[in-house]
């Protein structure tokens, strides 16, 4: 399996006071986050694609799979320069006027390249850490068949080499007033902070 021997470049972003500069936050945030938007292009057009994926830290990669054909193959074999990111959102923080509403978020983005895998052995190693991370209660051997050869050929392996990486996020005092999450139904307590910010 590729080892790495540094830690990716840390990007620089414009909000000096979201900015997360600590290694082991970003990691946290890729080894938890459900799924990820990988973003490639062809010919001077973005594609975008959602992917399930896992975040291996001895190597400072992320593997994923797909399909044997498709865009995003097609794409990644013209073209392994790449962006991913995964987010995740917070409360909405209301306030008096339209321009100063917020929402609470973490996120990271990273850069690198792309490859598709065609060494059997680390094929077989990314697939594996992706049914340990979304199945971790499930052993293979034990629960289910482990992988063989010919699923190995039934799909495409990729790893993502981060070179440079960002992270952000924004988190509002837990008592900030109105404060909400997406989709919740208003409440008494939404009520009153309308009608007391009315009042100021």
């Amino acid at each position: 399996m590729p080892k790495y021997s540094g830690s990716p470049q840390l990007i620089p972003v414009r909000r000096k006071d979201r900015a997360v500069s600590d290694e082991i936050w970003i990691e946290q945030l890729l080894a938890s986050s459900p799924f990820g938007v990988l973003a490639t292009v062809r010919d001077g057009q973005p594609h975008v694609n959602m992917n399930i994926f896992v975040y291996d830290s001895a190597s400072k990669s992320l593997y994923f799979h797909t399909a044997k054909a498709g865009q995003t193959r097609e794409n990644v074999e013209l073209n392994g320069r790449v962006s991913f990111c995964v987010s995740e959102m917070g409360r909405l923080l209301p306030a008096i006027h339209a321009l100063e509403f917020s929402v609470e978020y973490a996120g990271v983005v990273v850069f690198g390249v792309a490859s598709i895998i065609s060494d059997a052995a680390e094929a077989r190693h990314a697939l594996q850490l992706l049914l340990d991370k979304y199945a971790p209660h499930l052993k293979s051997g034990q629960h289910y068949r482990a992988i063989t050869d010919e699923e190995l050929e039934r799909t495409t392996a990729y790893r993502v080499q981060i070179e440079k990486w960002s992270g952000k996020k924004k988190i509002a005092p837990t008592d900030f007033l109105g404060a909400f999450r997406y989709g919740e139904p208003a409440t008494p307590a939404w009520a009153d902070w309308r009608e007391r910010e009315a009042t100021t």
